[in-house]
């Protein structure tokens, strides 16, 4: 079940008034590596390259790609998904004042799906911490804090489900990218507890957890590199890099090469 359930949800959590200028920061630091990524596969493979996105949101990605003429002739598929209606619905409709819809699609669809699809694509994304909102299955956001039980995230059947599938809907040279995740560090849990408390949210966990979770089912994954080698287990680590999207430890981005 999504997060979102109207337009206004939506937007307030792409409000830049409630967003902290280090998330502000990495997203353009994402898009400008990101572009990198496009351009260096399209030149590789000698032809327009094909792109999954995982979570639309609010459709920022695809209206900045597009509005780069270089890098949006360098693309010939587009497909983004997402599981709260609301966000296709906006994404559509953005797609359609942009006039892109010729290679440009977005469905309805639950990341744990994207088996179902008969595609197959350059360039598997998540952007802006989206990898890190995928918790497991059976976590409950009811009790989690009154049973003070801590959650053992050595492995997340979840997100190994996610991303084997998106590894085997990648083509031959292809790559999975994190567009963006936290590091897991203290600070930035502090950080992730007081964008959720401005929100009025109610924080579920504490400095004992690699993860930031609310009452009102928003779920925040931080990782090390160490952590990410071990939740790809199924990829040569040598296909494994990061990249620092700033100096003070906060997000980096994360290459997964098939």
């Amino acid at each position: 079940m999504s997060i979102y359930e109207t337009e206004q949800s939506v937007e307030k959590t792409f409000d830049k008034d409630f967003i902290p200028e280090e998330q502000l920061q990495t997203q353009w630091s994402e898009f400008i590596e990101l572009k990198k990524v496009i351009t260096r596969l399209a030149n590789q493979m000698k032809r327009p390259i094909t792109i999954l996105d995982i979570g639309v949101g609010n459709a920022r990605v695809v209206k900045h790609l597009c509005g780069i003429k270089e890098i949006w002739d360098s693309i010939g598929l587009y497909h983004g998904i997402d599981n709260a209606e609301v966000c296709v619905s906006i994404s559509n409709r953005i797609i359609n004042e942009l006039n892109i819809g010729t290679k440009a699609k977005i469905s309805l669809l639950e990341a744990n799906q994207i088996s179902s699809l008969s595609e197959k694509y350059d360039i598997v994304m998540t952007t802006w911490f989206t990898a890190g909102n995928f918790c497991p299955a059976d976590f409950s956001f009811e009790t989690y804090k009154a049973n003070q039980k801590k959650l053992d995230l050595e492995t997340n059947p979840r997100f190994d489900n996610i991303f084997s599938a998106a590894y085997n809907l990648l083509n031959l040279n292809g790559e999975i990218i994190l567009g963006a995740v936290y590091l897991d560090t203290d600070i930035n849990r502090k950080k992730q507890e007081h964008f959720y408390t401005k929100l009025g949210m109610e924080i579920i966990t504490d400095e004992k957890d690699s993860f930031t979770a609310t009452r009102e089912k928003f779920w925040s994954q931080r990782f090390t590199k160490e952590k990410l080698f071990s939740y790809f287990h199924f990829v040569d680590s040598n296909k494994i890099s990061f990249t620092a999207l700033d100096t003070y430890d906060f997000a980096m981005q994360v290459s997964i090469k098939k």
